[in-house]
């Protein structure tokens, strides 16, 4: 098989990887980007910035493996999700993308959801993180923006337009947008009436797998391609995070410590749950689904905690060692702006409880990475009530390189936790698999295998109880904190 390259949209960075046709990493590339907070609870980028930075990563590949980059027949795209990135007749941006993590049209999530059946077409509930909102405060602040638009994009999907010319998205990510019908794995025109929108702004849906258009060329001669690949639909971060860790069969799971946290289930069929506030999303994969609970700040609760203590992420979990041992006797909310699964709470924020004289940057350590395996117990209980427990998870993101905090979440979910061989597999993997199989016809399922594993983390009975414990006390904050901060 020809050689695969893979580009994920990260929030932080463009990361790009080539694999050869054994799915070996031959060369792997990153370029750092920006969020813009021009006000509380708003999160923005400039898409020209995903732009230059994934020429910046694909220049380097094509700089350290030119032979194996001129065999490249297959190209797949990963990104993270539900970010409006609204284009107008030119093609250009309209304005910078209205992020994930925005929480400014919280006030129009409940109009919205009057207007139309989003939670029996969509399956999840309507929350400012989805894109549908976002359009609905655009048509309201920004009247002359919304009437300019000409296509609403996701971001992956705007570096798909500069690569290739094409207006074309793939099911998994279309399904954060909250205008995809899940079951049938296409555009709902109900819910995009409800939006102001209808199907000739929307991009052309393909599957994850199928092709989407060809590299231009342009991009063909600066990278040195012997003929222009396929660029397949690719996924969402998490659907093509799952293609590179083999969660494509019902039943499979993985968590991932990213900015988010993210606990992912595959089903074989489309099983909302929006009472518990989980996704339900279209899978990367044809004919597949999955749920997904979400902790809007995992590794990013840690990093708000380095800078605030003028440290760094490592340090501060390298001194707390690897080994188990009594929790915090401070427990941390992580809800620094909002939470998703469970309580779709744009407005609630974070909170440090039983701080004492004695506390200091290890106790508060601890605080916060138990806070957040606190809260993907939540997600778990949620996906649960939604029908979907599992055996075991595999753990990836930058925060699975933490034994700690991965002791804590196996004995926490008290399911065993598995580490691969490469913990940093991730989106764009997987994205490259799709790529591959776009190129070659090959059934997504054979490319995507699970990785080796280098060892499994399993619930630590000493601590079991006393971390129930603090659960409980944990999810009894949460009404308390709710009414504080109204």
């Amino acid at each position: 098989m020809s050689p695969g390259l893979g580009i994920d949209v990260g929030t932080s960075e463009v990361k790009a990887v080539l694999l050869d046709g054994e799915q070996k990493v031959i060369a792997a590339a990153r370029a750092p980007l920006t969020v813009q907070r021009p006000h509380p609870g708003w999160s923005e980028q400039d898409p020209e910035q995903w732009w230059t930075a994934a020429v910046a990563a694909l220049d380097a590949i094509a700089a350290e493996a030119p032979t194996a980059m001129a065999a490249v027949e297959g190209i797949g795209l990963s990104g993270h999700m539900h970010g409006a990135t609204l284009i107008g007749a030119d093609d250009k941006p309209l304005r910078p993308c209205i992020l994930w993590n925005d929480s400014r049209s919280a006030p129009q999530c409940a109009a919205l959801t009057a207007r139309a059946d989003f939670h029996g077409i969509a399956g999840n509930l309507v929350m400012p993180g989805f894109t549908a909102p976002k359009l609905v405060w655009v048509a309201e602040h920004e009247p002359e923006i919304f009437a300019r638009i000409a296509r609403v994009l996701l971001p992956k999907d705007y570096v798909r337009l500069r690569l290739t010319g094409e207006h074309v998205s793939d099911m998994s990510d279309s399904a954060g947008t909250l205008w995809l019908d899940g079951a049938a794995r296409r555009w709902s025109p109900a819910l995009l009436d409800a939006t102001g929108l209808d199907e000739r702004r929307m991009p052309r849906l393909v599957e994850g797998s199928a092709a989407s258009g060809r590299l231009r060329g342009e991009w063909v001669s600066r990278w040195g391609m012997a003929r222009a690949p396929v660029v397949a639909g690719g996924g969402g971060d998490n659907a093509a995070s799952a293609c590179g860790i083999g969660a494509v069969s019902p039943g499979q799971a993985f968590l991932s410590l990213g900015t988010s946290g993210v606990l992912f289930v595959v089903t074989d069929r489309f099983r909302p749950n929006v009472a518990g506030a989980v996704h339900a999303f279209c899978h990367a994969v044809p004919d597949t689904w999955h749920q997904m609970g979400v902790v809007l700040a995992a590794t990013d609760s840690l990093n708000w905690l380095a800078r605030l203590l003028k440290s760094d992420a490592a340090s501060l979990v390298g001194a707390l060692g690897e080994a188990l041992a009594a929790p915090s006797p401070v427990l941390f909310l992580p809800y620094l702006g909002g939470e998703r699964t469970p309580h779709n709470d744009a407005a609630i924020r974070g909170a440090f409880a039983g701080l004492g004289h004695g506390a200091d940057a290890a106790t508060l350590t601890r605080a916060v990475l138990e806070g957040v395996a606190f809260a993907f117990a939540d997600c778990f209980e949620a996906l649960k009530q939604a029908g979907s427990d599992v055996e075991s998870f595999t753990a990836v993101g930058g925060g699975a390189r933490s034994a700690l905090w991965l002791r804590m979440l196996a004995t926490i979910l008290d399911r065993p936790v598995a580490v691969p061989v490469n913990g940093d597999i991730g989106a764009a993997f997987g994205a490259a698999r799709l790529g591959m199989a776009a190129a070659s016809g090959a059934a997504p399922r054979d490319l995507c295998a699970a990785p080796r594993v280098a060892r499994t983390i399993e619930p630590d009975p000493r601590w079991r109880d006393a971390y129930a414990v603090r659960l409980s006390q944990y999810r009894g904050l949460y009404p308390a904190l709710k009414a504080a901060v109204r």
